[in-house]
């Protein structure tokens, strides 16, 4: 026989999911404080893995701007994780990544198109592509972390996220000038 409390349960998931809505995990985050934390996890396993994963699109390019905008961006994304990390410690807590599906698609996108173009101006304009979809998403990321810093007066932690989306912005930038006026063109 069903207890009142099961039954409760059983109606409140039914709702939820009639409603469109996710059922939530029970480690999900409550509070903004959270869903700050986490998404720093997130995002420090993403430059992490950038880092590992810009040189091999250097190495793949051949175009001599877009492979000096590829190097500056490594030795950035190296500032990148120690400002996270300063965030981690500034807020009390040690630096922890956590896995990043968005970014593992991205980097795994990134790498078909580099085993499914030719090397040259085609390739290199997929390396663009690829390079301009990561800095969307750190730019995105960055953007609501400085937003949530700002609400949680982490003052510390959120100029560290606005020098980091600042950069990350420049980036996209750059790349848009070097498609725009040569690789593109080149790869037509």
């Amino acid at each position: 026989m069903e207890t009142k409390k099961t039954a409760q349960k059983t109606t409140s998931k039914t709702v939820a999911k009639k409603a469109g809505k996710t059922p939530a995990k029970k480690d999900a985050a409550k509070q903004l404080k959270d869903l700050f934390e986490d998404s720093l996890k997130d995002i420090y396993w993403a430059e992490k893995a950038l880092i590992k994963a810009l040189p091999k699109m250097h190495k793949n390019a051949t175009d001599k701007k877009l492979k000096a905008a590829i190097e500056k961006h490594f030795n950035e994304t190296k500032v990148h994780v120690k400002r996270l990390e300063e965030c981690f410690a500034s807020i009390g807590k040690k630096a922890q990544a956590k896995k990043c599906d968005a970014m593992q698609g991205l980097l795994d996108e990134g790498k078909s198109i580099m085993e499914e173009t030719e090397p040259g101006a085609v390739r290199d304009a997929g390396i663009v592509s690829a390079s301009q979809k990561v800095e969307h998403y750190e730019i995105a990321t960055y953007g609501s972390l400085a937003a949530y810093a700002k609400v949680l007066k982490e003052k510390d932690c959120l100029n560290n996220l606005l020098a980091t989306l600042s950069e990350e912005k420049k980036c996209d930038a750059l790349l848009t000038k070097i498609a725009d006026t040569a690789i593109n063109s080149k790869a037509k």
